[in-house]
Protein backbone atom coordinates (compact mmCIF):
# COMPACT_ATOMS: atom_id res chain seq x y z
CA UNK A 1 0.00 0.00 0.00
CA UNK A 2 1.31 3.19 -1.29
CA UNK A 3 -0.58 6.61 0.30
CA UNK A 4 0.34 9.74 -0.72
CA UNK A 5 -0.60 13.14 1.51
CA UNK A 6 -0.98 16.42 -0.15
CA UNK A 7 -0.31 19.84 1.45
CA UNK A 8 1.27 17.96 4.54
CA UNK A 9 3.10 21.25 4.98
CA UNK A 10 2.50 25.00 3.75
CA UNK A 11 5.13 28.04 4.28
CA UNK A 12 2.60 30.07 6.26
CA UNK A 13 4.34 30.70 9.71
CA UNK A 14 0.86 29.91 10.80
CA UNK A 15 0.78 26.26 9.12
CA UNK A 16 4.11 25.59 11.05
CA UNK A 17 2.52 26.92 14.44
CA UNK A 18 -0.63 24.72 13.82
CA UNK A 19 1.57 21.79 13.05
CA UNK A 20 3.56 22.18 16.43
CA UNK A 21 0.73 22.20 18.18
CA UNK A 22 -0.46 18.63 17.19
CA UNK A 23 -0.12 15.11 18.18
CA UNK A 24 0.28 12.83 15.08
CA UNK A 25 1.63 9.28 16.94
CA UNK A 26 0.90 6.94 14.06
CA UNK A 27 2.69 9.77 11.37
CA UNK A 28 5.60 9.59 14.08
CA UNK A 29 5.44 5.85 14.35
CA UNK A 30 5.56 5.51 10.26
CA UNK A 31 8.25 7.75 9.73
CA UNK A 32 10.40 6.12 12.86
CA UNK A 33 10.13 2.99 11.09
CA UNK A 34 10.70 3.96 7.19
CA UNK A 35 13.33 4.66 5.46
CA UNK A 36 13.69 7.89 4.09
CA UNK A 37 14.19 8.03 0.15
CA UNK A 38 15.67 10.64 -1.83
CA UNK A 39 14.15 14.46 -1.52
CA UNK A 40 12.01 15.80 -4.36
CA UNK A 41 13.53 19.19 -4.45
CA UNK A 42 11.67 22.08 -5.84
CA UNK A 43 10.33 25.26 -4.89
CA UNK A 44 7.02 26.96 -4.58
CA UNK A 45 7.13 29.08 -8.10
CA UNK A 46 6.94 25.40 -9.84
CA UNK A 47 4.31 25.05 -12.15
CA UNK A 48 3.66 21.20 -10.92
CA UNK A 49 3.53 20.88 -7.28
CA UNK A 50 5.06 18.36 -5.04
CA UNK A 51 2.07 15.81 -4.70
CA UNK A 52 1.29 16.28 -8.91
CA UNK A 53 5.16 15.23 -9.37
CA UNK A 54 5.39 11.93 -7.12
CA UNK A 55 1.61 11.28 -8.06
CA UNK A 56 3.50 10.90 -11.55
CA UNK A 57 6.80 9.35 -10.97
CA UNK A 58 4.73 7.03 -8.77
CA UNK A 59 2.17 6.13 -11.79
CA UNK A 60 4.86 5.53 -14.41
CA UNK A 61 3.94 9.67 -15.90
CA UNK A 62 6.24 11.89 -17.43
CA UNK A 63 6.73 14.56 -14.29
CA UNK A 64 8.28 17.74 -16.47
CA UNK A 65 7.37 21.07 -14.67
CA UNK A 66 3.93 21.96 -16.22
CA UNK A 67 3.71 18.99 -18.80
CA UNK A 68 2.33 15.85 -16.69
CA UNK A 69 0.04 14.49 -18.98
CA UNK A 70 -3.35 14.63 -16.81
CA UNK A 71 -5.82 15.17 -19.37
CA UNK A 72 -4.35 12.49 -22.16
CA UNK A 73 -4.64 10.29 -19.32
CA UNK A 74 -8.20 11.12 -18.55
CA UNK A 75 -9.14 11.13 -22.49
CA UNK A 76 -7.12 7.74 -22.93
CA UNK A 77 -5.18 8.93 -25.72
CA UNK A 78 -1.21 8.69 -26.37
CA UNK A 79 -0.82 10.17 -29.98
CA UNK A 80 -3.08 13.74 -29.05
CA UNK A 81 -2.14 16.85 -27.02
CA UNK A 82 -5.00 17.55 -24.52
CA UNK A 83 -5.32 19.59 -21.08
CA UNK A 84 -8.10 20.49 -18.97
CA UNK A 85 -10.02 23.72 -19.22
CA UNK A 86 -11.53 24.53 -16.08
CA UNK A 87 -14.77 27.12 -15.77
CA UNK A 88 -13.82 29.51 -12.82
CA UNK A 89 -13.89 33.07 -11.11
CA UNK A 90 -11.44 35.33 -11.43
CA UNK A 91 -11.14 37.89 -8.31
CA UNK A 92 -10.70 41.11 -10.39
CA UNK A 93 -8.76 43.70 -8.05
CA UNK A 94 -7.27 47.03 -8.50
CA UNK A 95 -3.74 46.11 -9.22
CA UNK A 96 -4.28 41.91 -9.66
CA UNK A 97 -6.18 39.32 -10.97
CA UNK A 98 -6.57 36.34 -8.32
CA UNK A 99 -7.94 32.63 -8.71
CA UNK A 100 -11.31 32.34 -6.67
CA UNK A 101 -11.86 28.61 -5.12
CA UNK A 102 -10.67 25.73 -6.80
CA UNK A 103 -14.43 24.67 -7.71
CA UNK A 104 -17.14 26.62 -8.71
CA UNK A 105 -20.02 26.74 -5.82
CA UNK A 106 -22.96 24.94 -7.16
CA UNK A 107 -22.08 24.69 -10.32
CA UNK A 108 -24.78 22.54 -12.39
CA UNK A 109 -24.23 19.92 -15.05
CA UNK A 110 -26.97 22.35 -17.39
CA UNK A 111 -24.83 25.29 -16.70
CA UNK A 112 -21.74 23.30 -17.95
CA UNK A 113 -23.35 22.57 -20.86
CA UNK A 114 -24.73 25.68 -21.65
CA UNK A 115 -21.47 27.28 -20.81
CA UNK A 116 -19.59 24.47 -23.11
CA UNK A 117 -21.96 25.36 -25.48
CA UNK A 118 -21.47 29.08 -25.79
CA UNK A 119 -18.19 28.94 -25.22
CA UNK A 120 -16.88 25.94 -28.26
CA UNK A 121 -17.06 28.05 -31.42
CA UNK A 122 -14.04 29.93 -30.06
CA UNK A 123 -12.11 27.73 -29.18
CA UNK A 124 -12.44 25.76 -32.81
CA UNK A 125 -11.42 28.90 -34.30
CA UNK A 126 -8.12 27.97 -33.17
CA UNK A 127 -7.79 24.74 -33.55
CA UNK A 128 -8.89 23.20 -29.64
CA UNK A 129 -11.86 21.15 -29.35
CA UNK A 130 -13.70 20.83 -26.21
CA UNK A 131 -15.90 18.16 -24.61
CA UNK A 132 -17.38 17.95 -21.82
CA UNK A 133 -15.70 15.57 -19.02
CA UNK A 134 -17.22 16.77 -15.53
CA UNK A 135 -19.49 19.48 -14.69
CA UNK A 136 -16.63 21.20 -13.69
CA UNK A 137 -14.53 20.72 -16.04
CA UNK A 138 -13.57 19.88 -19.89
CA UNK A 139 -11.27 18.47 -21.69
CA UNK A 140 -9.72 20.30 -25.19
CA UNK A 141 -7.58 18.62 -27.63
CA UNK A 142 -5.73 21.06 -30.29
CA UNK A 143 -1.94 20.92 -31.74
CA UNK A 144 -1.89 24.32 -29.52
CA UNK A 145 -1.55 22.57 -26.43
CA UNK A 146 2.20 20.36 -27.50
CA UNK A 147 4.71 20.87 -25.22
CA UNK A 148 2.76 23.82 -23.54
CA UNK A 149 3.72 23.83 -19.54
CA UNK A 150 0.33 25.15 -17.76
CA UNK A 151 -0.07 25.55 -13.96
CA UNK A 152 -2.04 23.21 -11.69
CA UNK A 153 -5.26 24.38 -10.23
CA UNK A 154 -3.57 23.87 -6.59
CA UNK A 155 -0.93 26.20 -7.64
CA UNK A 156 -2.94 29.56 -8.42
CA UNK A 157 -6.02 29.49 -6.21
CA UNK A 158 -6.20 32.45 -4.20
CA UNK A 159 -2.98 34.06 -5.89
CA UNK A 160 -1.99 36.40 -8.34
CA UNK A 161 -2.66 35.10 -11.86
CA UNK A 162 -0.12 37.28 -13.83
CA UNK A 163 2.94 34.98 -12.20
CA UNK A 164 1.12 31.42 -13.50
CA UNK A 165 0.18 32.63 -17.05
CA UNK A 166 1.77 30.78 -19.81
CA UNK A 167 4.13 33.48 -21.89
CA UNK A 168 5.21 31.72 -24.65
CA UNK A 169 4.31 32.81 -28.18
CA UNK A 170 2.55 29.31 -28.32
CA UNK A 171 0.17 30.45 -25.46
CA UNK A 172 -0.81 34.01 -27.48
CA UNK A 173 -3.75 32.55 -28.68
CA UNK A 174 -5.29 31.30 -24.87
CA UNK A 175 -4.48 34.40 -23.67
CA UNK A 176 -6.69 36.04 -26.55
CA UNK A 177 -9.31 33.34 -25.36
CA UNK A 178 -9.06 34.09 -21.77
CA UNK A 179 -10.06 37.94 -22.81
CA UNK A 180 -12.82 37.30 -25.60
CA UNK A 181 -14.31 34.67 -23.07
CA UNK A 182 -14.15 37.22 -20.20
CA UNK A 183 -16.72 39.55 -22.89
CA UNK A 184 -18.68 36.82 -24.14
CA UNK A 185 -19.39 35.23 -20.29
CA UNK A 186 -19.31 38.94 -18.92
CA UNK A 187 -24.12 39.20 -19.76
CA UNK A 188 -24.64 35.22 -20.36
CA UNK A 189 -28.07 33.95 -18.78
CA UNK A 190 -26.16 31.40 -16.64
CA UNK A 191 -24.39 33.82 -14.73
CA UNK A 192 -27.25 36.53 -14.23
CA UNK A 193 -29.06 33.16 -12.66
CA UNK A 194 -25.48 32.64 -10.49
CA UNK A 195 -25.74 36.41 -9.17
CA UNK A 196 -29.35 35.99 -8.81
CA UNK A 197 -28.62 33.47 -6.54
CA UNK A 198 -25.35 35.01 -4.85
CA UNK A 199 -22.84 32.85 -6.34
CA UNK A 200 -19.63 34.01 -8.11
CA UNK A 201 -20.19 34.80 -11.59
CA UNK A 202 -18.26 32.08 -14.18
CA UNK A 203 -16.09 34.92 -15.86
CA UNK A 204 -12.87 32.82 -17.48
CA UNK A 205 -11.18 29.31 -17.47
CA UNK A 206 -8.30 28.22 -16.72
CA UNK A 207 -5.83 25.99 -18.61
CA UNK A 208 -3.80 22.78 -16.70
CA UNK A 209 -3.05 19.25 -17.14
CA UNK A 210 -1.06 19.28 -20.46
CA UNK A 211 1.93 16.99 -21.58
CA UNK A 212 1.96 13.81 -23.28
CA UNK A 213 1.68 10.19 -22.57
CA UNK A 214 4.22 7.76 -23.15
CA UNK A 215 3.68 6.15 -25.99
CA UNK A 216 3.72 2.50 -24.25
CA UNK A 217 0.33 2.30 -21.74
CA UNK A 218 2.49 -1.00 -20.05
CA UNK A 219 4.16 2.13 -18.71
CA UNK A 220 1.98 3.33 -16.88
CA UNK A 221 1.80 1.75 -12.81
CA UNK A 222 -1.24 1.40 -10.11
CA UNK A 223 -1.14 4.93 -8.70
CA UNK A 224 -0.80 4.97 -5.03
CA UNK A 225 -3.95 5.71 -2.62
CA UNK A 226 -3.78 10.04 -2.04
CA UNK A 227 -5.60 11.30 0.63
CA UNK A 228 -6.52 14.88 -0.35
CA UNK A 229 -8.43 15.95 3.31
CA UNK A 230 -5.68 18.79 3.78
CA UNK A 231 -6.11 20.34 0.54
CA UNK A 232 -9.22 22.73 0.85
CA UNK A 233 -8.03 23.83 4.40
CA UNK A 234 -4.74 24.56 3.21
CA UNK A 235 -5.46 26.17 -0.22
CA UNK A 236 -8.10 28.32 2.15
CA UNK A 237 -5.54 29.15 4.43
CA UNK A 238 -7.76 27.66 7.24
CA UNK A 239 -4.98 26.70 9.82
CA UNK A 240 -7.24 25.09 12.26
CA UNK A 241 -9.41 23.23 10.05
CA UNK A 242 -6.22 22.04 8.19
CA UNK A 243 -5.01 20.81 11.87
CA UNK A 244 -8.10 18.82 12.49
CA UNK A 245 -8.08 17.83 8.82
CA UNK A 246 -4.40 15.98 10.00
CA UNK A 247 -5.77 14.81 13.11
CA UNK A 248 -8.04 12.92 11.47
CA UNK A 249 -6.05 11.84 8.40
CA UNK A 250 -3.39 10.29 10.96
CA UNK A 251 -6.17 8.28 13.28
CA UNK A 252 -7.39 6.60 10.02
CA UNK A 253 -5.71 6.78 6.97
CA UNK A 254 -2.03 6.76 8.70
CA UNK A 255 -3.27 4.21 11.48
CA UNK A 256 -4.26 1.70 8.93
CA UNK A 257 -0.79 2.07 7.15
CA UNK A 258 0.57 1.61 10.06
CA UNK A 259 -1.56 -1.16 10.74
CA UNK A 260 -0.57 -3.21 7.40
CA UNK A 261 3.34 -2.16 8.41
CA UNK A 262 3.01 -4.17 11.44
CA UNK A 263 1.48 -7.00 10.00
CA UNK A 264 4.66 -7.27 7.99
CA UNK A 265 3.50 -5.64 4.79
CA UNK A 266 5.34 -3.66 2.13
CA UNK A 267 3.84 -0.23 2.68
CA UNK A 268 4.89 3.15 1.51
CA UNK A 269 4.42 6.88 2.47
CA UNK A 270 4.45 10.06 1.07
CA UNK A 271 4.50 13.82 2.95
CA UNK A 272 4.20 16.84 0.21
CA UNK A 273 4.33 20.36 1.03
CA UNK A 274 4.48 22.95 -1.18
CA UNK A 275 8.14 22.80 -2.15
CA UNK A 276 9.49 19.13 -1.81
CA UNK A 277 8.06 15.92 -1.66
CA UNK A 278 8.97 13.39 0.69
CA UNK A 279 8.73 9.32 0.32
CA UNK A 280 9.24 6.40 3.16
CA UNK A 281 9.68 3.08 2.22
CA UNK A 282 9.85 -0.36 4.15
CA UNK A 283 13.09 -1.59 3.72
CA UNK A 284 14.67 -5.11 5.51
CA UNK A 285 17.09 -4.15 8.26
CA UNK A 286 19.20 -6.07 10.37
CA UNK A 287 19.02 -5.90 14.08
CA UNK A 288 21.90 -3.45 14.30
CA UNK A 289 20.39 -1.41 11.85
CA UNK A 290 17.34 -1.39 13.29
CA UNK A 291 18.94 -0.69 16.60
CA UNK A 292 20.85 2.41 15.01
CA UNK A 293 17.49 3.36 13.28
CA UNK A 294 15.69 3.71 16.44
CA UNK A 295 18.25 5.69 18.55
CA UNK A 296 18.74 8.31 15.94
CA UNK A 297 15.23 8.48 15.10
CA UNK A 298 13.55 12.17 14.29
CA UNK A 299 10.83 13.57 15.46
CA UNK A 300 7.68 14.01 12.81
CA UNK A 301 7.68 17.88 12.77
CA UNK A 302 11.13 18.95 11.48
CA UNK A 303 10.82 16.30 8.91
CA UNK A 304 7.20 17.58 7.83
CA UNK A 305 8.61 21.47 8.29
CA UNK A 306 11.08 20.54 6.22
CA UNK A 307 8.62 20.20 2.61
Amino acid sequence: MHLLIPFAFCSAEACGQALRRLDLPHVQQLLSRLTPQALDVGDVFSLSPPHERALARASGLPASDGLIPWAALQAGDSQGHWGFITPCHWQIGAHHIAMGSRELPDFSPAESQALLAAMRPYFEEDGLHLQEDTPGRWLAQGPMLADLATASLDRIVGRNLENWMPRTGQAAPLRRLQSEMQMLLYTHPVNEARLQRGLPAVNSFWLSGTGALPASPSQIATPPEVDQRLRDAALQDDWAAWASAWQQLDAQACAALLARLNNGEDVTLTLCGERHAQTFTRQPRGLGQTLKRWLNRQPAFPLIENL
